[in-house]
């Protein structure tokens, strides 16, 4: 399977040409010129006159790719084996209801940068890399036609084939406010224009168009393809996870006394499943459960090993202490490699196997060890906790779906929000279009194409068993009224009947 990231998507890979004709600076005299940012640049850029970047914390916001709800033993693994990652949830806080903003990955990852709503952005499906037939169009244009056929009752709006310069980032944010910022790993938000040095990144190794690497050994290549964008071949045969590590620790190492963001987004356990060389014995030696493949548990591992690694650097270089860690995925486990019971169903579906996913927050100073949350958080809402923390105002004039999160954090109750939701207005296989909201425990399903509503309460069912739409019409409606103003409110695509329709 090759991502994008659906389990239902076949494609091969193609090198991305390394394009570097940028630089940090001239990006943000850009920025200067937006109309968008300018308000937000020039009050940072106050700040840092006024010398308040220093004290600023630290901030590493580590992204892994496909990891399952359950693939932490902090959170009910059996099999896989996290110690640095159990010690980061017993050192900080654990949340039980956190949640990615898309079952797929591109989507989130808008999210996590933007602190909007993929709805808002037109990302909902997972970006098409160029060897995936997502051809950059001659006027760079972003596709908005209506896609379907006869098979299909609903014709749906095509994805973006990237997130366009516009939107304002959280690396754009950070930087504009003195930080330095560096994104390692998978990227998937367009290609060459639309690189993460082009989108407040300082320093990019391995962020391009592809949902996936090659291989996971140096030269990370596969026969046909010739390695990732910003990660030359340097150790033959070393794994990319470590690899991504070093460069890490490498960055926080170079950022001396500038306060820096870390963006670190694991490619790992995306598929192809790869098992780390010298892990993999003791996994086919262990009782199996229903988490049973040793090649992933390895990969899972290597991800530990990473977190590991960087904790102890910044022990060494004495800024543990200043730095706040967010450990998170950008989907559900999935399902084949991992699987995620208790929760129904894995990537790409509606389900919480498609949608929960694991977050571990370590803030010094301001988490309470080994605290658990279960105030249900999403994706959108790492945007305006890390500017807030970093003394940032919100860019003006655009709207931002996320709240911050400090309250809850220091242990307070729920934010000032709210209900969550998902919009995924495309077919994938067997999915069908579908919109979601979680309302406190009640989490509403609606499909545009198959049966209309699937209601659940989490409280007393988070398999989501047993479907209440029959016994509970007006919580339905209540829930459907909610949908259809986010709908509107956010100028999301929704899928319009086909008139080429020709029946099941």
């Amino acid at each position: 399977m090759m991502d994008g990231g659906h389990p239902d998507d076949k494609g091969d890979l193609a090198l991305a040409a390394p394009v570097f004709d940028r630089t940090g600076r001239r990006r943000l005299a850009w920025l200067a010129m937006s109309s968008r940012t300018v308000a937000a640049l020039s009050a940072a850029v106050a700040l840092v006159a006024a010398g308040q970047a220093a004290g600023k914390p630290n901030f590493i916001l580590i992204n892994v790719d496909d990891l399952g709800w359950t693939d932490l033993a902090c959170f009910g693994s059996g099999f896989y084996e996290t110690p640095h990652l159990d010690k980061l949830a017993a050192d900080g806080m654990r949340f039980t209801d956190a949640y990615a903003a898309c079952a797929v990955c591109s989507p989130t990852r808008a999210a996590i940068m933007t602190g909007r709503y993929p709805a808002r952005l037109g990302v909902t499906d997972w970006i098409r890399a160029r060897f995936q037939g997502g051809k950059i169009p001659a006027d760079k244009k972003n596709p908005s036609g209506w896609v379907g056929g006869k098979n299909r009752k609903v014709l749906c709006p095509e994805n973006a084939l990237w997130m366009e310069l516009g939107e304002v980032t959280i690396a754009e944010q950070l930087r504009g406010a003195g930080y330095t910022t560096c994104h390692i790993g998978k990227w998937h938000l367009g290609a060459d224009d639309w690189y993460p040095e082009k989108q407040g990144f300082e320093f990019n190794f391995g962020g391009c168009d592809y949902g996936q690497p090659p291989s996971y050994y140096d030269p990370f290549a596969n026969g046909r393809l010739d390695g990732i964008h910003g990660l030359p071949p340097r150790k033959p045969g070393q794994y990319l996870t470590d690899r991504e590590a070093d460069e890490a620790i490498g960055f926080i190492r170079r950022a001396e006394d500038k306060p820096f963001f870390l963006y670190l987004a694991n490619y790992a356990v995306h598929t192809p499943i790869q098992a780390k060389a010298g892990l993999l014995a003791k996994y086919e030696a262990k009782p199996k459960t229903n988490q049973k493949n040793a090649a992933y548990a390895t990969m899972v591992e290597s991800v530990d090993q990473a977190v590991g690694r960087i904790r102890a650097a910044l022990d060494e270089l004495g800024v543990a202490g200043d730095t706040a860690i967010l450990f998170t995925s950008d989907n559900g486990g999935l399902l084949g490699p991992t699987h995620n019971a208790p929760l129904r169903s894995g990537k790409g579906n509606p389900y919480e196997g498609g949608v929960r996913v694991p977050l571990i927050v370590y803030w010094p100073g301001v988490t309470e060890a080994g605290s658990v949350s279960p105030v249900p958080v999403t994706s959108v809402d790492y945007f305006p906790t890390l500017s807030r923390a970093a003394g940032v105002p919100p860019p003006e004039g655009v709207a931002i779906d996320g709240v911050d999160l400090m309250p809850v954090l220091r242990g307070g109750g729920a934010p000032g929000r709210r209900d969550l939701f998902w919009h995924f207005p495309h077919y994938r296989g067997k999915i069908t279009p579908y919109s979601i909201v979680r309302s406190g425990d009640f989490k509403l399903l609606k499909r545009y194409d198959g049966k209309p509503f699937e209601l659940f309460d989490l409280g007393e069912d988070i398999g989501e068993s047993t479907d209440l739409s029959a016994e509970m019409p007006a919580k339905v409606e209540e829930l459907d009224a909610k949908l259809a103003a986010w709908l509107e409110e956010t100028g999301a695509k929704v899928p319009r009947p086909n008139p080429d329709y020709a029946g099941p």
